[in-house]
């Protein structure tokens, strides 16, 4: 535990982690996970240590989940095993645990007789199938600040890293208007891009048409491709792998002037686009950072993950049965933390809608 807080207090701020602060000062003389053995696979990243070090004063014995669909930063791996946390690698060896914290279902194969904590709506459907408890921390407005707030800042941070800074006046097309989509609209925005955004049109919102300067249908395939011709960046968000080669032929993004990147796990070009014609190959631009996305962002997701482990280890192995999604007053207490506590209470207003 000294390690870890040599490290947290050396590169964070209080004030940019209050609900995972307050989360380790209630559990410190609770110990709620005493005694459980607790598997953790959320992508490890320095600031994830906050989130281990919860866990820890909960009283969890805690592994850490490696594997190769998730990113992980190998000086954070490298600490770890210094300092003597078990590392799981790719869900296999027959180990078991009361309580998993999974991401993507990296780890549904492995027994937990309690039950398990999900990190993304993409998991969902193999721990259905599995018709086993499931605490999913992909619901509400704690998540949308991730990958909202979060993952739009952080295209921006990748960019700039990359020597792309400059974005007044710039014609940015967005394809998606999901979390991630809207995420990256505002913040462009924000930064007095002129902002294209290609989509369902059924799915637009409110913050969409206040964000962006065009909006163009699926189905409109001239106005998508001048919007490509045309653009200084092109960013896709659809979360669906293979997405533009069905939307638009190949060979105008291949033959665009445009910077392209991709912010989704997918690769959302398709096999028809070559990876070197994306910036990082074609894998999420935020995953080139040192922190993919920031903590004051991602802190709240870590304590609602971490909260799910308490929910079931709690009620026990026969307490719960199938998806539970996170009483509101949790989120709701958590959201009252972020405003009363830290930094980015004035963004908050993005995921309202």
């Amino acid at each position: 535990m000294q390690e870890i807080n040599s490290i947290i207090t050396t590169f964070y701020n209080e004030k940019e982690y209050p609900v995972l602060r307050r989360q380790m000062e209630r559990w410190r003389e609770m110990q709620p996970l005493k005694g459980l053995s607790v598997l953790d696979a959320t992508p490890v990243f320095r600031n994830t240590l906050i989130k281990y070090k919860a866990l820890l004063l909960a009283g969890a014995n805690l592994s850490v989940g490696v594997t190769d669909k998730l990113p992980a930063d190998p000086a954070i791996l490298n600490k770890l095993r210094e300092w003597g946390v078990p590392l799981i690698h790719n869900a296999g060896g027959g180990h078991s645990f009361d309580l998993v914290l999974d991401c993507a279902a990296s780890f549904a194969e492995l027994e937990a007789r309690i039950g398990y904590v999900e990190l993304t709506r993409s998991g969902v459907d193999t721990y259905i199938k599995k018709g086993c408890p499931v605490y999913l921390a992909d619901s509400g407005r704690i998540k949308k600040i991730e990958t909202c707030i979060g993952t739009g800042e952080s295209y921006f941070r990748a960019m700039k890293q990359l020597g792309y800074n400059e974005w007044e006046g710039k014609k940015l097309v967005v394809f998606g208007s999901g979390k991630v989509g809207l995420g990256i609209v505002a913040y462009a925005h924000k930064l007095g891009a002129a902002v294209t955004v290609v989509t369902e049109l059924s799915s637009v919102t409110t913050r969409i048409r206040e964000y962006a300067s065009e909006i163009i249908g699926l189905d409109e395939l001239p106005r998508i491709v001048h919007a490509i011709q045309s653009a200084y960046a092109v960013v896709t968000a659809t979360g669906r792998a293979g997405a533009m080669e069905k939307i638009c032929p190949p060979e105008i993004f291949i033959n665009s002037p445009a910077i392209l990147a991709n912010m989704g796990v997918e690769d959302e070009y398709g096999a028809s686009i070559p990876k070197e014609r994306a910036l990082a190959n074609k894998t999420a631009l935020n995953f080139t950072l040192e922190e993919p996305t920031l903590l004051k962002y991602i802190e709240a997701t870590m304590a609602l993950h971490n909260e799910g482990a308490v929910y079931l280890g709690v009620r026990g192995v026969k307490g719960v049965r199938g998806v539970v999604i996170p009483p509101g007053e949790t989120e709701n207490d958590m959201l009252d933390v972020l405003k009363s506590d830290g930094i980015i209470g004035d963004e908050l207003s993005i995921v309202d809608e």
